[in-house]
């Protein structure tokens, strides 16, 4: 079985822990995760509290007790962070066979690199610099930690190379316990070689060892200038920067934008949509005028508005019609935020009984200005619409709350029918198409939802200038964490200020996605041009209630 390999870039370390759990718990292949963290300091089952020298608040960082054996240690930024999620053959010696090959591919890596006295120190895990020489003017420096958790046959955890780590971080701890031997770095050892130097060696390696010599590999963006990264504000759409930090993010990820579709060109025909507007829809639409409601099928410009509006269905937007973040490919408007409506929830349950919706689709917009990213309001939705319509099925299509736990846990609490979160597009182009979010913060959402108990639900887009083989590597991580419900549909430019359209997927192309998708475990996946996220929501939700039954 190929070796799934993810570089995910700078993650917080709660958000990586979700990740390990779900895929420790959901997945039933091999994978690797790459990550940094912020500044961290992880407890083990064995640590010494009075091996933390300082309150890790005071300096900045970040404690969080961690699910693995060993002593208190160091993550932060210039450090390469490997997490293992094997299949482990049990048996005697098994978990220091797993550990032991851990060392070996850390070694293998440093020794690639010039650090030819990586090795290991009788008595003392992990990886260490002129250890196997011991005398008093080359004492022993540990440059990798290693830690590791095995149940049931699979691991999670793994090791954390330093790599250009300031060590000074160090000075706070006693690091693993060991109080007479100093850590170093690939730096402090005077070789000039990269985070993304030591992650390929990594990977090449892992493949070798765990994946039969082939690896399905995906990274997020690895260099970016910060205004790079900086939000596209369509405030300024009538002027050329905004179009130009757009290209220039997908041409740093590896699109080729002098090929993209003209914003003029006209649509295959499978893309056109003819307005319908039937009596359904203008009932409808007046009862969302009635009560002053938002629909996100009006405001994203939906393809499929005439479609669900005909047959009763509609996505409820709340929290406001303004986003404070801008998608390259979203038509959500991103003036600054008015405030919150306290009525909304109310009013929207009001709307669902009034329609007698057998199902309900509620999406927000972001809102990162409120302390709690607007997770009481879609609680609250939920609250108001079983006290009304207890019939009816929620589906809650939530932003990612800043990966804030306490404001998930608050959506959670209200126990949606369906979670949806989607993940937008490929690892490769994240940052380019929704640079506010993040590929394994998505994934983490997801899988806490999952954790917490409920049918998730999550979507992808194509047309962006992805692969096949990349969206199917998304799909793959999807599942990982446990996702029940998948959409996939064709990306459409709303205006010719956000991202180009690369191609046009065909049909024949979304019923070959939706078989493969499908094979991979999927209770339902909805996969065609015009599918977007709450496109037969009904349906896909009652598959996935039918089969877990």
């Amino acid at each position: 079985m190929t070796l799934r390999v993810r570089w995910l870039g700078r993650v917080p370390y709660d958000e990586s822990l979700a990740l390990m759990r779900a895929m420790w718990e959901h997945a039933d292949d091999d994978a690797l995760l790459l990550v940094e963290h912020p500044p961290t300091y992880t407890l083990g089952a064995r640590t010494d509290p009075a091996h933390i020298l300082v309150d890790p608040a005071s300096v900045g960082a970040a404690q969080v007790r961690a699910d693995r054996g060993g002593d208190v240690t160091f993550h932060g930024p210039g450090q390469l962070v490997g997490y293992p999620i094997l299949n482990v053959a049990m048996g005697p010696g098994a978990i220091p066979a797993h550990v032991h090959a851990i060392e070996q591919l850390v070694i293998d890596a440093l020794v690639g690199v010039g650090i030819t006295g990586a090795t290991r120190f009788e008595g003392y895990p992990g990886v260490w610099v002129d250890a196997e020489h011991y005398h008093k003017d080359a004492r022993p420096r540990k440059i990798a930690a290693v830690g590791v958790r095995v149940s049931r046959g699979r691991s999670m955890h793994g090791f954390a190379l330093n790599v250009s780590t300031d060590l000074s971080w160090f000075n706070h701890i006693v690091p693993c316990g060991i109080a007479n031997f100093p850590v170093t770095s690939v730096a402090q050892e005077g070789v000039d070689a990269s985070v993304r130097d030591l992650a390929d060696a990594i990977a090449l390696g892992a493949a070798r060892v765990w994946g039969g010599g082939s690896a399905d590999r995906a990274d997020v963006a690895w260099h970016q200038r910060p205004d790079d990264l900086a939000p596209f504000s369509r405030a300024h759409a009538e002027g050329n920067s905004a179009p130009v930090r757009l290209l220039g993010r997908l041409n740093a990820a590896g699109v080729d934008t002098s090929n993209s579709l003209p914003v003029e060109q006209r649509k295959p025909e499978w893309l056109r949509v003819k307005a319908d507007f039937g009596p359904e829809y203008r009932a409808l639409k007046k009862i969302m005028r009635s009560k002053a409601l938002v629909t996100v099928c009006e405001e994203a410009g939906c393809p499929n508005i005439y479609d669900c509006w005909n047959e009763g269905t509609a996505t409820f937007m709340i929290n406001g019609s303004r986003c404070t973040r801008a998608c390259g490919f979203c038509l959500v408007d991103t003036r600054k935020p008015e405030p919150l409506d306290g009525g909304e929830p109310a009013r929207v349950a009001a709307a669902t009984a009034e329609l007698d919706l057998k199902h309900v689709v509620i999406t927000c917009v972001a809102r990162d200005d409120l302390a709690d990213g607007g997770a009481a309001a879609l609680a609250q939705s939920v609250i108001e619409i079983r006290r009304v319509a207890p019939k009816t099925d929620v589906e809650l299509l939530i932003s990612d709350c800043k990966g804030m736990a306490a404001s998930l846990d608050i959506i959670f609490s209200a126990r949606p029918d369906v979670l949806n979160h989607n993940l937008e597009t490929v690892a490769r182009l994240q940052r380019a198409v929704r640079p506010s979010a993040g590929y394994a913060r998505s994934l983490a959402v997801l899988a806490r939802a999952k954790a917490a108990g409920l049918i998730t639900k999550s979507g992808v887009m194509v047309g962006l200038g992805e692969t096949k083989d990349e969206v199917m590597g998304a799909l793959r991580d999807l599942r990982a964490v446990g996702v029940d419900i998948v959409t996939i549909g064709q990306y459409l430019r709303p205006t010719a200020h956000h991202l180009p359209v690369a191609r046009y997927w065909t049909p024949d192309e979304f019923d070959a996605l939706r078989a493969e998708a499908l094979s991979l475990g999927f209770a339902h996946v909805e996969c065609s041009p015009l599918t977007r996220s709450s496109y037969h929501a009904r349906s896909a939700a009652d598959a996935v209630q039918v089969t877990s039954r």
